[in-house]
């Protein structure tokens, strides 16, 4: 029989909502930031345009004021004293023109300045909100940890239905004492015969302490099951007998060469078959 992975979707579905916050506010972001740098190369292009416009009357005053001197020294009857100081009236006036515009364009580097610093803090101040969001999925999925940490229901990798496990001997008591079905404690150590529990027989095949997981074999009505990789406190479910009947393993420990744990059967199921080693 074909086993089948354990059933995560609650986990799955906080963790996709999870992502989709996080995606929508990096995009937010990204979006935000292509408008910024937007707004800011439209102010670098307006202050190289004042710049220009400062030249450009710069030169046009100059070749003025060569053409008025030229002008004046070719009439007659001008003194030189006239020309001097027509000169240096073309002086002042291009010293003003030169001043005004180093005025303006000053003032134009100033609000472009502080429109950089306004950009700039609304970038950093998405950049908290983006921070933040990140505290509150930590902490929401520190809350998710915390809580599936709690559960004490188990999903079976046949049935898909939630089944109340046990995780120690104490609470398998609280179990077998519910008197619903009924529970075969065990201990399978690699390499041995099969062990029999009620109509079954288990055997373990491989383990590896490290990652707390195992493999082992289910005998039941002439066939061989193999659980493959199991974790665990997972249950292992399969069905067996002319009714087919569920049954449920569980490993709860894992050591060097041993795994225990127990086995669930139907309470209806005919009992009393001691725990035997299989021939």
């Amino acid at each position: 029989m074909t086993d089948m992975p354990q059933n995560e979707g609650g986990s799955s579905l906080v963790r996709n909502v999870l992502f989709a916050v996080l995606g929508a506010f990096a995009v937010g972001m990204i979006i935000f930031l292509f408008q910024a740098y937007s707004r800011i190369d439209d102010l670098e292009r307006k202050q190289a345009m004042v710049q220009d416009e400062v030249n450009k009357k710069i030169k046009e005053s100059d070749l003025e004021k060569n053409a008025q001197i030229q002008a004046l020294s070719n009439k007659v009857g001008m003194t030189s004293q006239e020309l001097a100081k027509r000169t240096a009236a073309l002086k002042a006036d291009a010293k003003n023109i030169e001043k005004e515009m180093d005025t303006k364009l000053a003032a134009q580097e100033e609000q472009t300045k502080q429109q950089i610093g306004a950009v700039s803090g609304e970038v950093s101040g998405v950049k908290g909100e983006v921070g933040k969001v990140k505290e509150d999925v930590n902490a929401t999925r520190s809350d998710l940890d915390a809580t599936k940490a709690k559960l004490e229901r188990a999903v079976g990798d046949i049935t898909k239905e939630g089944e109340l496990i046990a995780t120690t001997h104490d609470e398998l008591e609280v179990l077998k004492h519910k008197g619903d079905k009924n529970y075969y404690e065990f201990t399978l150590k690699k390499g041995k015969e099969p062990t029999r529990l009620s109509t079954v027989a288990l055997q373990l095949r491989k383990v590896d302490p490290k990652k707390s997981k195992f493999t082992l074999y289910v005998l039941a009505d002439d066939r061989k099951i193999e659980k493959r990789d199991r974790t665990v406190n997972e249950p292992l479910q399969f069905y067996t007998g002319r009714d087919r009947h569920l049954f449920e393993v569980v490993v709860n420990t894992v050591n060097k060469d041993t795994v225990s744990g127990y086995l669930v059967t139907p309470k209806n199921l005919a009992s009393g078959l001691q725990t035997q080693s299989m021939k």
